[in-house]
């Protein structure tokens, strides 16, 4: 047919349209699936996929007049709120005249109300030879295809082929190296603006393939390079994301990936929005709601170079800014900006570069990183990673190196090779290891600081024993101020009519002036604070001459009042062991209540298992150690002291390391005694923190020594897999239980150990520490062991183990915390639910 003709045709079909639609015609009218040539879809008319998942039609956006209309895809259950294509995005219609025409060689064009085209598909050639529907899948692609659907069938166009700012499952995305065909998202620019936006998500080809969002002309987060498993700064892909399955095509041709939908009882996209935010949304099949899983950025660590060149970015989970450092060799080039985004870091010392077998540079790794921009990089993917090493010793301008796929056994394969610099780089869970290039000179050096920090506890603990009679003196001193205040003393801590065989006059324990106290601290300065919670402030103090303290100041709006204080300082000064922390005197001043700990220079548990940073300073003998002198700690406790004390607020903040790294169980506050054969006690006081409270106790106020093992399962998952047992969406489980819980009924426990124990873990120690560790949360206490069989089972491996049975989990709701109000049992904000098979 001759293009005049086609003109006409395609005039008389809109002039047909609009006088149907000045008769009344339906404004929600169903076409069907499919639209032959030469037929066309007014504004009021729809084409629904076969199954029903999409709809094809014109809309406004919410908030926005009927004046502007587009023509696009969305999910019929969700109606407009779930808009995952639109052909016009750029030229809206100014009224509900529009007409979405195809003409008899498969072309598509959407016209006004005057016949002029707001819109084309890309099919320039007309296909006149064959016979072309249009149809609209139940992917939520819109294709035009040949009429007879057979395996050689051609596809002339599909909307697959246009993304705007959603990807389905199915759909392409990257790049056809060979046409420049590029499958990318852009945002749009408003929510009810689907016009072209500032965010474009692309795939980056240039070295190796890696997924970047641009804001304008400027990188704004990257996935980090394609290692043959997962884009290394997204590894949590490989769990995460159950809901699809991944396909990715890197060849000479083509570079792009596909994400298959692993289950058809909810419907997914993957959507830029309009503040460059990828998001993962996720509609069950009998709900309207979305629910959004942000993906990235995840923290501001994605932001492109937070911490510029050789720098390495790292966030808790507390906080909102990066914490950057850089890599060993190198220092800040302005320390004073060095809070955020800065100048990065340059060298100690400067490379001696030569041939492979004469240069005097060396390579430290640096573990659990997303590799850095390849935009700089070499890449050669048949190489062997040792004859990368030896290319990078031999390149002056080479600064670092990896392997270029990590599958497979032997450390992977292939090279990737960084000039000049590297940028982008930050700690993940699953990381990949990095080599970075360092002159021998300044190895040399390290080698120096390891044997001083092997050697400083040593000399540490002579110190110690040096001014312990220094501070036996100073409590001599002491003795004569303490006598003036027993009255005021054992008023507040009830000596004489304590119920629980604590009621006695002979405990040592210095009594410190506030005065004293105040000096120690600086008059409490900030610069010298090591911490807060609930309770308080706790500072670091200095008394005499040269003893170091901690001083935890409770606060006067604090959980702990004058029954924990009480609890502190009748407890911890009757019991001894290297497994607890010592309390060496407190003070009672008017409304204030001071305790005086011993320091211990290297924080808490929390503090290092938690940290992207710093979990790399406890390999696994550190691990294995801290877990089993936690269960001396307790076994003391429960057994070995002439008390049975239930601590009840075990975790690891509550878990201090001294300079040996060696583990004190602190904060007695919330512990109760057991006096007689006393086994069990009930509360309508519920304290502890959600997370490590057994079920019984959280539920029904129940407590026992079984309640410390409960929690100490926790932890040892904890310290195991360095996540926290609150975290809300926990490798797509609810908590950290159902994920261990499910990886080792699946033969799969060594999946929780963390990646930065890559290197030192023993799997036999590991796998029986896991196994001890779901043997504690089991629900019923009764099936927990006593701590002497947790030390036993810990310390003899030929000690054999009983099966656990799967625990319960919890669902947390609300402030997620310490509590410690009086609180009934059944209203404390959690839901059990029990997982019903391994996944």
């Amino acid at each position: 047919m001759a293009a005049p003709t086609i003109k006409f045709l395609n005039l008389t079909l809109l002039i047909f349209h609009i006088l149907l639609l000045s008769h009344g015609t339906s404004g929600d009218d169903i076409v069907s699936s499919t639209l032959d040539s030469g037929n066309s879809i007014t504004d009021g008319e729809k084409l629904v996929s076969a199954g029903a998942s999409f709809t094809l039609g014109f809309f406004s956006p919410a908030g926005v007049p009927q004046t502007k209309r587009y023509l696009g895809i969305w999910f019929t259950a969700s109606g407009t709120d779930a808009v995952c294509w639109v052909a016009n995005r750029d030229t809206p219609l100014n009224n509900t005249s529009g007409v979405l025409v195809m003409s008899a060689g498969g072309s598509l064009r959407l016209l006004d109300g005057s016949g002029q085209t707001a819109w084309s598909s890309s099919n320039t050639t007309e296909a006149s030879s064959a016979s072309w529907v249009l149809e609209l899948l139940d992917s939520g692609n819109l294709v035009v295809r040949e009429k007879i659907k057979s395996s050689g069938g051609r596809t002339l166009w599909q909307s697959f082929d246009h993304p705007s700012n959603t990807m389905l499952a199915g759909m392409k995305f990257g790049r056809n190296l060979k046409t420049g065909a590029e499958w990318s998202l852009t945002s749009w620019r408003a929510k009810n603006d689907p016009a072209t936006g500032d965010y474009r998500r692309v795939m980056d080809t240039k070295g190796l393939p890696d997924i970047v969002t641009w804001h304008g002309d400027a990188k704004k987060y990257r996935a980090g390079p394609w290692n043959g498993r997962w884009f290394s700064g997204v590894p949590d892909m490989a769990s995460d994301f159950k809901l699809f399955s991944v396909q990715m095509v890197d060849g000479p041709d083509e570079v792009t990936y596909v994400l298959n939908a692993t289950s058809s009882a909810f419907s997914t996209r993957i959507m830029l929005d309009e503040a460059g935010v990828v998001q993962v949304l996720v509609r069950y099949a009998t709900s309207r709601v979305w629910k959004p899983y942000p993906w990235l950025p995840r923290d501001v660590c994605d932001e492109y170079a937070s911490c510029g060149a050789f720098g390495l970015c790292s966030v808790a989970a507390s906080s909102s800014t990066p914490s950057c450092s850089c890599v060993e060799g190198f220092n800040p080039v302005n320390p004073s900006q060095w809070s955020g985004p800065s100048g990065g870091c340059r060298r100690d010392v400067q490379l001696k570069c030569g041939n492979a077998t004469e240069t005097t540079d060396r390579f430290m790794v640096v573990r659990g990183v997303k590799l850095p921009d390849t935009d700089n990089a070499t890449v050669d993917r048949n190489a062997t990673v040792e004859q990368c090493r030896q290319r990078c010793l031999a390149n002056c301008s080479c600064v670092a190196y990896a392997p270029a796929d990590i599958r497979g056994d032997g450390g992977g394969s292939g090279c990737v090779m960084w000039k000049d610099n590297i940028v982008d780089v930050r700690y993940v869970e699953n990381g990949q290891d990095l080599y970075a290039k360092l002159a021998k000179s300044d190895s040399d050096t390290r080698k120096w600081t390891t044997v001083a920090k092997i050697m400083l506890p040593v000399l540490a603990s002579v110190l110690v024993l040096t001014t312990a009679g220094v501070f036996l003196v100073w409590v001599c001193r002491l003795r004569g101020k303490r006598r003036s205040k027993d009255i005021l003393t054992k008023a507040i801590l009830g000596y004489s009519r304590a119920p629980d065989g604590l009621g006695d006059d002979n405990i040592e324990l210095p009594f410190v002036s506030f005065g004293d106290v105040a000096a120690a601290t600086n008059n409490f300065s900030e610069d010298n604070m090591l911490g807060q919670g609930g309770f308080g402030k706790v500072y670091k103090g200095t008394l005499g001459q040269s003893i170091e303290v901690a001083i935890k100041r409770l606060g006067q709006g604090s959980g702990q009042g004058v029954e924990e204080f009480r609890n502190e300082v009748m407890l911890i000064a009757k019991l001894q062991h290297r497994n607890l922390v010592r309390l060496l005197g407190c003070c009672i001043h008017g409304e204030e209540k001071l305790l005086i700990y011993e320091y211990l220079p290297n924080k808490s548990l929390d503090f290092f298992i938690f940290d992207a940073g710093c979990k790399y300073l406890l390999d696994w003998p550190t691990r294995f150690k801290i877990i089993k002198g936690i269960s001396r700690g307790l076994l003391y406790l429960h057994q070995d002291s002439r008390l049975t004390i239930v601590h009840r607020d075990l975790k690891p903040s509550n878990i201090l390391l001294d300079a040996n790294m060696s583990p004190k169980i602190s904060d007695f506050g919330m512990a109760r005694i057991f006096g007689g054969n006393q086994q069990e006690a009930t509360t309508n006081r519920v304290v502890g923190t959600y997370g490590y409270m057994p079920p019984e106790y959280a539920m029904d106020g129940a407590f026992s020594v079984k309640s410390d093992t409960y929690s100490l399962g926790v932890i040892v998952l904890e310290v195991i897999s360095g996540l926290k047992i609150t975290l809300s969406h926990c490798k797509g489980f609810p908590n950290l239980l159902a994920y261990a819980w499910s990886l080792w009924i699946d033969g799969k426990a060594m999946d929780l150990v963390d990646s930065s124990l890559a290197t030192s873990c023993s799997p036999t120690e590991a796998l029986r520490c896991i196994q001890i560790g779901l043997l504690c949360v089991q629900d019923n206490p009764n099936y927990r062991p006593l701590m002497s069989s947790v030390v036993t089972m810990l310390e003899n491996e030929s000690t054999p183990l009983s099966v656990p049975k799967q625990p319960v989990y919890f669902s947390y709701m609300g402030n997620q915390g310490t509590i410690g109000e009086n609180t009934s049992s059944s209203s404390n904000g959690l839901t059990v639910t029990t997982l019903l098979e391994g996944r």
